[in-house]
């Protein structure tokens, strides 16, 4: 397996892990760990994504990355005040 195949996988799998757990509530959708998951999991496969020249994808994982950093500020912020 390729070093892309590989981190790739492993940045896919945190993102079904992340939703997995979502969907069973073993962690809330609005959580750090379910917004890290998705962070750390999009950024690996977005990675991956620009490693094999893949332009749909890494127009796909950077927004996911994007979309759930924001949701982790909100998060963090409604926390702070």
């Amino acid at each position: 397996m390729a070093f892309n195949d590989i981190i790739g996988t492993v940045g896919v799998g945190l993102i079904l892990l992340a939703y997995f757990f979502n969907i069973k509530t073993l962690i809330p959708k609005d959580g750090i760990l379910y917004f890290s998951l998705n962070i750390i999991g999009a950024g690996l496969a977005c990675y991956a994504s620009v490693l094999i020249n893949y332009i749909p994808f890494i127009i796909l994982e950077a927004t996911w990355v994007l979309v759930s950093i924001w949701g982790l500020l909100d998060l963090l912020n409604k926390k702070l005040y």
